[in-house]
């Protein structure tokens, strides 16, 4: 894994009603903080890549479908720095992504249907001066396949 990125289990509870799942309360001890909440999605076979943040960290869960996330690791002075990591997430594997900032990240969707996501990021959109670093999702500088890359 990325250092600094956390990997939170989420749990479902579930009766003859339906299904409930906490993804984050201002109480945890990983809460770093509430800017806004928005869904994304994916449409099956796309990838949405790379983008990191320089000072927001983002909270992501995967709430339909199944998502293939990749990370990269861009900054100086990072253990991790230069390496990537892949995580298969969603509906089969409930988990809370903190990602904090400076790392690359990016999804694709790998189930047949689109994929939705919750973001609750530690800052709120500035539609003037936003907090994004892009790059392209094939950039040759990211060593990272996204057919085929699991470490």
């Amino acid at each position: 894994m990325i250092d600094g990125v956390k990997l939170i289990p989420l749990v479902q509870h579930c009766d003859d009603r339906g299904r409930v799942m906490e993804i984050m309360r201002k109480d945890d001890p990983h809460f770093p903080g509430f800017g806004q909440a928005y869904f994304s999605s994916i449409y099956p076979g796309v990838i949405k890549a790379w983008h990191a943040h320089h000072k927001q960290t983002d909270c992501i869960s995967v709430i339909y479908g199944m998502a293939k996330i990749g990370f990269f690791d861009d900054r100086p002075g990072s253990p991790t720095k230069g390496k990537t990591h892949a995580i298969v997430v969603g509906e089969h594997h409930r988990v809370l992504l903190q990602i904090p900032p400076g790392v690359f990240h990016g999804f694709k969707a790998i189930s047949p249907n689109e994929v939705l996501l919750i973001n609750l990021p530690s800052e709120p959109y500035n539609r003037k001066n936003p907090d994004e670093i892009r790059r392209p999702w094939n950039d040759p500088g990211i060593k990272f396949d996204w057919d085929t890359q699991f470490r």
